[in-house]
């Protein structure tokens, strides 16, 4: 199995238009990908929180989730949508998708294999990415 990641993805206004869900399918249909959870959560403006069927959500016929239907392998609980919408604005949704990395298990199996063996991982933020390459072009323009 590859690595294991999940997102938390705040839709202002609870307003879901659908854009990019064709290239989330795109990832899975050329298994880069392999969606374990994808959930929903609502914040209401008092604060309280609920989860969110994909019914509850395609009533519209402009945002198509069915595909989606059944995306659950049990690792999501209850305590993990409270986590997420700890950190959403009141009046607001979010959508937690918890994804296999597939593209990186041969290459796990193969380093295994070999000894080899993870001694750390980790994510560098986009923000500190960015800021990081704009310093060091800002510093070769000198």
């Amino acid at each position: 199995m590859g690595p294991v990641d999940y997102l938390v993805l705040e839709f202002p206004g609870n307003r879901m238009t659908g854009e990019g869900l064709a290239l989330l399918l795109d990832l899975v249909e050329r298994r880069v990908i392999r969606i374990l959870d994808l959930s929903f959560v609502r914040k209401d403006e008092d604060g309280s929180v609920r989860a969110l069927q994909l019914s509850d959500m395609d009533g519209d016929g402009e945002l198509d989730l069915a595909v989606f239907d059944g995306a659950s392998s049990g690792l999501l609980g209850e305590d993990d949508l409270q986590e997420a919408a700890a950190v959403l604005d009141p009046g607001n949704s979010a959508g937690v998708l918890v994804y296999e990395n597939v593209w990186a298990a041969p290459l796990a199996a193969a380093l295994r294999r070999s000894g080899a063996r993870m001694v750390a991982a980790g994510r560098i933020p986009v923000e500190d990415l960015l800021a990081s390459l704009e310093a060091a072009e800002a510093g070769s323009v000198s």
